[in-house]
């Protein structure tokens, strides 16, 4: 994986194979950042990473300038990582040892962007249940844009805040907000 943007642009960075993950592929990245770059100055957001992983999406903002960045995860392994290439890197990314659901529930945090990567293999009611909680805590600020990745064989259009889906070859990123 590498970062595609910003100030570590090109830096190639190898996760431990070990760790439980799948990163989001440069492609589908480059793809989903050129949309949120079209909308949003990275300098002046705050981010929530669910199921960070490698970090991968929370190094992509930071790398863009965004100070105010949060990624959980609930594996130690993952979460020694991020903080590995944060402090290696000089990123102010913010990690949290946490279940997602649980993070969700209790969390005073409000982000511009929260981005969600949860395993494949979760079902609909799982994927659902996510962008369920943060919008019954209202856990995003009023632009407020949740995206969620997915595979191409889920369909989580039905929430009441689904705004639209783009799909990059076997990955989709649905993007929900605010509906007035």
């Amino acid at each position: 994986m590498r970062i595609i943007s910003g100030k570590h642009k090109g830096k190639r960075l190898s996760a431990p194979k070990n760790l439980p993950v799948r990163p989001t592929t440069d492609m589908a990245k480059e793809s989903l950042f050129n949309i949120l770059n079209n909308n949003y100055y990275f300098e002046n957001l705050s981010v929530i990473d669910l199921f960070a992983g490698t970090g991968n999406i929370s190094f992509e903002f930071a790398s863009r300038g965004t100070q105010n960045i949060y990624s959980i995860d609930q594996n130690f392994g993952c979460v020694k990582y991020i903080n590995s290439i944060s402090k290696e890197l000089d990123l102010s990314i913010n990690t949290y040892k946490s279940d997602v659901y649980k993070f969700l529930e209790r969390t005073p945090l409000k982000a511009d962007i929260i981005f969600a990567d949860p395993p494949y293999k979760f079902e609909t009611e799982q994927f659902l249940k996510v962008a369920q909680i943060i919008f019954d805590r209202t856990l995003l600020n009023e632009d407020g844009l949740l995206i969620i990745e997915h595979s191409k064989h889920t369909d989580i259009s039905s929430h009441a805040n689904f705004s639209y889906s783009k799909k990059y070859g076997g990955n989709v990123f649905s993007f929900f907000e605010y509906i007035e």
